[in-house]
């Protein structure tokens, strides 16, 4: 019997070692899931740099310069001191924007009237170079969150 309850223990020992180790593996998968839900995610989705049609300064022209901005979490987030700027340093900050679960917002290079799935950046000029630049996307801590290049790099 003394056999039998040996080999039961060295069973459960690796039972239990191999559970150990199945454990230790997983906590740090977990862990990051933890993390990735407590940070927003939000991401540049579309860029339009070069407007459609002759570039004639325009509003409407300059208004077919965008950058589409998406939060794909299930909270709506609000982009208070949040700002896209492109290569050159020309910068757009966010007032009191909420973005709402799932949902899209439009930044037009012109002027307008914003609503809540439009905003205008009020500039006589584009902003977006059409043969290359890049958009950044930055938080209030000022953390990047997203970026997108398109063609030549500045």
């Amino acid at each position: 019997m003394s056999s039998v309850s040996s080999s039961v223990r060295r069973i459960a020992a690796t039972v239990l070692a191999a559970g150990a180790v199945v454990g230790a593996a997983a906590l740090p998968a977990s862990a990051q899931d933890h993390d990735r839900r407590q940070h927003p995610r939000v991401e540049i989705s579309r860029v339009q740099a070069d407007s459609p049609g002759r570039d004639d300064h325009s509003n409407r022209s300059l208004n077919n310069e965008w950058v589409e901005i998406t939060n794909t979490t299930r909270d709506a987030i609000n982009l208070r001191g949040w700002t896209l700027r492109d290569a050159d340093g020309n910068r757009y900050r966010f007032d009191n924007v909420r973005i709402n679960s799932h949902a899209t917002i439009r930044i037009h290079t012109g002027t307008g009237r914003n609503t809540r799935t439009d905003l205008y950046q009020g500039s006589r000029e584009y902003i977006w170079g059409n043969n290359g630049d890049t958009a950044t996307l930055r938080d209030d801590r000022n953390r990047v969150v997203d970026t997108d290049t398109w063609g030549r790099r500045h």
